[in-house]
Order: structure tokens, then sequence, then C-alpha cells
């Protein structure tokens, strides 16, 4: 499955009415929550709970700490559709399949995305359970021949060519920087370097990664943000650090999953407060 054929847009199409047959909210802002960050959808008032399976042409997260499920419902008074959890390249996915439910939101109505992730920090000064703004992105997946939008373009869609010069909106960040000086919750700013996985890096793609300006690393996000983008949506991006990478080869630091996970518990209700007050803004 490439790019945007009469037959995926009838798919797309295919979800959007299923959702709609099981909700009377009429969502207007997304939020894609990742590694451990789930909780977020908890705070969603009278939901409509949707399991992906139960979606036509939605896949499914088989990685622990993704629940796999749509929360439709109300947050701080916006009509709001959460990912509770997403779908990864590395889990054998076409990076179309990992950004169907992008398009879906997309024709579900909503305007502003806000995507988070679980990321690995590259500054060596940063802690884990730091929270990072995300400034920009390094598609590095993209760039090697995996970008979501090769193939067919569906002009209804989006451009061809779409510009990414402002692949995160500048007013949102300022608006989430404000909010977090504010509250006296520490807001790094960075660019944030997408990779394949599921192995973590090597100290070696760590040092090639600092010197080509990433700040934090990861392995979701920019195709999602890419799709968006070429529909229109704004986005506004934030990472929880849950480790802070050592490129000494003599000395490496080790990463696992369950690390992400357990760090994530902490960053999670810093990350909550957060949007919810970013959603008051709004």
């Amino acid at each position: 499955m490439t790019g945007t054929s009469r037959t995926e847009r009838a798919q797309y199409t295919e979800a959007v009415d299923s959702i709609r047959q099981r909700t009377t909210y009429r969502p207007t802002l997304g939020i894609i929550l990742g590694s451990g960050l789930s909780p977020l959808a908890d705070s969603i008032a009278q939901p409509d709970i949707l399991p992906y399976e139960s979606i036509p042409h939605f896949v499914s997260s088989t990685v622990q700490g993704h629940s796999g499920q749509l929360v439709i419902g109300r947050l701080e008074g916006h009509q709001v559709v959460a990912m509770q959890g997403r779908v990864h390249y590395y889990e054998g996915y076409t990076p179309q399949q990992v950004t169907f439910p992008v398009r879906v939101m997309g024709l579900l109505g909503i305007k502003t995305l806000i995507v988070t992730n679980a990321a690995g920090g590259l500054a060596p000064h940063w802690t884990p359970g730091d929270l990072m703004l995300i400034t920009d992105h390094l598609n590095l997946v993209g760039m090697t021949g995996q970008n979501p939008l090769i193939g067919p373009n569906d002009p209804a869609f989006g451009p061809r060519f779409p510009d990414m010069s402002q692949a995160y909106d500048r007013e949102l960040g300022g608006k989430v920087q404000r909010i977090a000086k504010n509250q006296k919750i520490p807001l790094r700013t960075g660019v944030y370097a997408c990779l394949s996985g599921p192995s973590f890096e090597t100290p070696a793609e760590i040092r090639f990664l600092r010197a080509i300006g990433a700040d934090a690393v990861g392995m979701s996000t920019a195709h999602e943000v890419t799709v968006a983008r070429h529909m229109g949506i704004r986005v506004l991006g934030i990472s929880g650090i849950t480790n802070v990478h050592d490129a000494d080869p003599l000395h490496p630091t080790e990463t696992s999953h369950q690390e992400v996970l357990e760090i994530s518990k902490i960053i999670a209700p810093h990350m909550t407060a957060l949007v919810r007050d970013i959603l008051k803004q709004l």
C-alpha cells in the first residue's frame, strides 16, 4: 500500500463511517499518546472507546504500553479523539498503515494534533523525566525511502509536495512554553530524530545523531506529523525523555523498554497537566 489510491480513500471513508456510527462526538482536536503515556486518555470525560481492531482497516499495536484504542469524548471544553497507543513501522507495518489513523482523524474533522512520545535524550546534561517541546524533526526513515507520502497523491488530502518548513506550529509551541513557565514545569526544546528501531542506538549512532543536530531520538512521530501537515493540520509535539544516551563506547549505558515504561509513569502526570492547560488556552 503506497500513497493514496482510490481504494485506500474508500478504506479511510469506511473507517470514518464506522467511527461516526458509534459516537455522537465531532472532535476537532486529536491526541496521539506514546509509550506509557496512555493515562492522559483517562482524563477524557464520558468517552466512547473503540478498540483499533473494531475499526475497519486499522491495524493493532503489538507493543507493551500501547493500549490500542481510540478514546473520543470531552477534555477541557474540547471534543477530542485520542489514540491510546500507536503502531510503529518496526512492527512490520508500512508507513501508510502507521499513519492511517491520522488520515482518519483528519477526515473526522480535527484541525489540531498533539503528538506525544517517549524518547531518548541526546544532550548529556538532560535527565530522565524531562519534557521536550519538539521544534523540528529529522525523519531519517523517510529520508531513506520510507516516506508515507510516496505513491499516488490525492489532492483532496493535500499537495503533491507539501511544505515542511513549519512542521511544528510555532504559535502553539509558544503557548506551551509560557504555560510551562507559569506552571513551573521544566520544558526543554529541541529536534527529534526518528529512526526505525526496534533496536536501541549504538554509541556511534548516538554520536552521529548529536553531530547532525538531534536532541532526542525515538521510533515514531515523524511519519504522523508528515501526514498531518500534508492535510493542513496544525501540530504540537512533546517528547517525554525516558533515558539519556551515553555515547562513550567504553562505558555504554544499557536501555530497555521496561525502563522507558517506568520513567513514563513519572512523566505522565506532568504531560497530562501540560496538555490540559494547553487545551484551556485553545
